[in-house]
């Protein structure tokens, strides 16, 4: 698992946010696009991307993507 993808597969999920706005230190749920709807996406691309299921916890626990990043690892 790769940070880079993550990042690219979460960035793909907004529809008007700038790619270029995200790194792993974007504090995501700053963002003005970002929603409940954004994190049951989010939710979703987990599990089909990588196989791990997440909960609403797990993002509201991260701050940044790389924070998401590392909870999703930890669960391989």
């Amino acid at each position: 698992m790769e940070i880079f993808k993550f990042i690219e597969l979460f960035a793909e999920l907004f529809d008007e946010t700038d790619v270029n706005v995200f790194t792993k230190e974007t504090e995501f749920k700053k963002l003005e696009e970002w929603s409940s709807l954004m994190a049951l996406s989010v939710i979703a691309m987990v599990d089909e991307e990588y196989g791990i299921t997440i909960q609403g916890e797990d993002i509201r626990n991260a701050n940044t993507i790389a924070d998401l990043f590392d909870n999703v690892k930890a669960k391989q």
